[in-house]
């Protein structure tokens, strides 16, 4: 059955806020466009046996899926003089939730600028121009002000929300400040961090990885952090970077959001990370538009089976590496598919919508000025991210990036729930839960694009972290090489990079290439 204007805003922001909204007369949606990704092809996964190959070609290595991590592991081997490299990618264009269109993010939008310790950021930073010596460049750092908050008609600094806290609240958050800077400060007995980034380098000592089998809100019970305004900051922060909630959140991933960034400075471009995808492009041929069906594992190397339409190639691989995700390997790679590794059920991946709304002027705001990024206390988005925010310019046209996270347990009903509504469905939804802040929004908004991402990211659920699952998803199969950030348990950019880069390594390994590391000597 059709779902009522009042029903879909009721699902998505909630009954109170639906009736208000359907008082009056629906207006009229602006134009706009629904982009990938390509689910029902991607779901072709599913018929059984792909074709027989109507040609086979060879080459040296073979990397599935053209996202941050496979990028990555293209650019490493190019630098070591490995030319003969093909990448695959199922959508039109490479960068998987890293990619961006007309020159704005479909997903992420920053890194962290890197610690001295992270050495394949700070190269691929420094390639990319971003870097002054040993430093950020200025131009590229996220520019003030950088956060603010909408709570009851106004907006406000920051995303903690001070305005009216009690002197208990305001004692809750710095003791909840004293517990992460004692985890940022934590070194385990050979020098290692509990939390930093990427997550190769951190400690697997006992009192860390205990972390992981209490969730996120049993972690904070435990310490009599009860504050409402506290609460609503941490469930925020995995909100925004897991797609889960405090009580299903690992409370090891909940500290890690915080700990693990050091007060090192936001690093973003207009067009997110986007510009870094448009980087790591020019390091090997990309075959966009093809959907990499069978993985099969040989005596010499493995055997690649691609599909494009009606048309299946086959290639015939010294090294493979997949770069996609646990849950799409367990279609592809023919051994598991036959008989799926223990592991793979153990990733559970959340769904994300993000909706660009161009607007040809800046929308009214009460109280502190438009940020970077913009959250609004009583909506279950993430709000928005003012993808024109690094141009320096206040006035005029802009692009609003606008996040909604599918956050509850279910993971399977959340994805079936995103893909429920439709491009005019989540337009209608965006602009309502915008409106709230910005009551002009509608008449100054002239276009809504939409991406739905249904498998946008791996949940580090508890007990996920440091489960032997993730170890042993990391592990080779033959000559079938992994890397994506789901091996992490947390979906940063940084991730894929350090994954691409270690599992490129790996082949060079097997390949006899001697070739210095790139990486930080993981210990």
């Amino acid at each position: 059955m059709e779902l009522t204007r009042r029903d879909l805003l009721a699902t998505f922001l909630g009954a109170p806020f639906a009736a208000a909204a359907c008082r009056t007369r629906p207006p009229e949606l602006p134009p706009g466009t629904l982009a990938g990704a390509s689910h029902e092809v991607g779901h072709r996964l599913r018929q059984g046996p792909p074709p027989e190959p109507s040609r086979w070609e060879s080459h040296e290595v073979v990397i599935v899926g053209g996202g941050i991590a496979g990028l990555a592991a293209a650019w490493r081997l190019a630098a070591a003089g490995v030319r003969d490299v093909v990448v695959f990618d199922l959508e039109a264009a490479p960068g998987g939730t890293s990619r961006s269109s007309n020159g704005h993010p479909w997903g992420a939008h920053y890194v962290i600028a890197p610690s001295p310790d992270d050495r394949v950021l700070t190269r691929l930073l420094g390639e990319m121009g971003v870097m002054e010596g040993e430093a950020i460049a200025e131009q590229f750092l996220c520019r003030d002000p950088q956060e603010r908050l909408f709570h009851h008609g106004r907006w406000y600094e920051g995303l903690y929300l001070e305005a009216g806290a009690s002197h208990e609240d305001l004692r809750q958050l710095r003791a909840f400040e004293g517990e992460i800077a004692r985890w940022s400060a934590f070194r385990d007995g050979r020098g290692r961090r509990a939390f930093t980034i990427p997550t190769a380098m951190v400690s697997d000592d006992a009192e860390v990885t205990a972390l992981d089998r209490l969730s996120m809100e049993e972690w904070l019970d435990a310490r009599g952090f009860t504050s409402p305004r506290l609460r609503w900051y941490v469930d925020y922060a995995c909100r925004d970077d897991y797609g889960s909630r405090l009580h299903n959140t690992s409370a090891w991933a909940g500290i890690f959001y915080f700990a693990s960034r050091e007060e090192r400075p936001t690093v973003t471009w207009p067009e997110g990370n986007g510009r870094i995808v448009s980087h790591l492009s020019r390091s090997a041929p990309l075959r966009t538009g093809w959907l990499v069906a069978d993985v099969s594992p040989t005596p010499d190397g493995a055997d690649v089976i691609a599909l494009r339409g009606d048309e299946a190639v086959g290639v015939r691989a010294r090294r493979v590496i997949f770069a996609g995700p646990q849950f799409v390997a367990s279609r592809v790679i023919r051994p598991w598919r036959e008989q799926p590794p223990a592991h793979l059920r153990e990733f559970e991946y959340g769904s994300w919508l993000v909706a660009n709304l161009s607007l040809r002027e800046r929308p009214v705001s009460h109280g502190f000025p438009l940020a970077w990024d913009n959250v609004l206390y009583d909506s279950p988005s993430l709000g928005y991210v003012v993808a024109t925010h690094q141009r320096g310019i206040d006035r005029g046209p802009t692009v609003l990036t606008y996040y909604y996270a599918l956050t509850e347990s279910n993971a399977r009903a959340e994805r079936e729930r995103l893909l429920s509504a439709g491009r005019d469905e989540w337009a209608d939804v965006a602009l309502t839960d915008l409106s709230r802040a910005h009551p002009d929004l509608r008449s100054l908004t002239t276009q809504v694009d939409i991406m739905r991402w249904g498998h946008a990211m791996i949940r580090p659920r508890p007990g996920f972290v440091w489960s032997p699952a993730r170890v042993n998803a990391s592990r080779p199969l033959g000559a079938i090489h992994f890397a994506n950030t789901d091996l992490s348990a947390v979906a940063l950019c940084e991730e894929a990079l350090d994954h691409g880069v270690r599992a490129a390594e790996e082949v060079l390994a097997a390949l006899e290439i001697n070739a210095p590391s790139w990486r930080f000597g993981v210990r």
